[in-house]
């Protein structure tokens, strides 16, 4: 299997927990990006662990399709995620979603029902696969979204876009088209404080 995500520190932690455990999971490499992956010599594998918001404006349903159609089966794992996103993953073919805030043990278990073809889904996965079900999507960009998610949890306009390399003036473009796509599925984020409480309510960020 592979690991892929942007930060280091999260790759090599999950190498040092899965490689200090009798499970019988071979991590063949690990990537820092998408593109790094399928360059690496080693892929295609079985299962690829990648997190759902790499920087790199590709969609995740994309990334879930050509897995797929490498041969390779899916886990989604992210700090940050709304339910619509988790749902077009799992649309698109992915066989987990693992949030970060879980214990590898968690992971574990994904990795190998991904291993042997079968889906699989935890209480907090349900209730957001549910919520999506009821609740339109409002077809947020990848950059749309992480900047409501890094604005949402409290940053500044500046730290974020610090954070997403860019300037002040794409953030606010971000927010300002994030929030209009989500009031026109009927949803209010118009405030700093409205949209505090819908990412408390989609995991983006904890409840205090």
């Amino acid at each position: 299997m592979a690991l892929v995500d942007d930060h280091r520190l999260v790759t090599d932690g999950l190498l040092a927990h899965l490689a200090g455990r009798r499970h019988g999971i071979d991590v063949s490499f690990t990537a820092t990006s998408w593109h790094a992956m399928l360059a690496h010599e080693q892929f295609p594998v079985d299962v690829v662990v990648i997190d759902l918001h790499l920087a790199d404006n590709i969609p995740i349903a994309t990334k879930v399709r050509a897995l797929n159609a490498a041969g390779a089966r899916t886990v989604v794992i992210s700090r940050h995620a709304d339910a619509a996103s988790i749902h077009g993953a799992i649309r698109a073919g992915a066989l987990a979603f693992v949030p970060k805030t879980e214990a590898v043990e968690e992971l574990i278990l994904a990795i190998r029902s991904a291993a042997a073809g079968e889906i699989y889904r935890n209480s907090p996965v349900e209730q957001m696969l549910d919520r999506a079900e009821t609740v339109a999507d409002p077809g947020l960009g990848s950059q749309e979204l992480r900047a409501l998610v890094l604005y949402a949890s409290g940053r500044s306009i500046r730290e974020v876009a610090t954070e997403m390399a860019t300037t002040d003036e794409t953030v606010k473009s971000y927010i300002k088209r994030g929030r209009r796509k989500y009031r026109q599925v009927g949803i209010d984020l118009g405030t700093k404080v409205l949209l505090r409480r819908h990412g408390v309510r989609e995991g983006w960020v904890a409840a205090e």
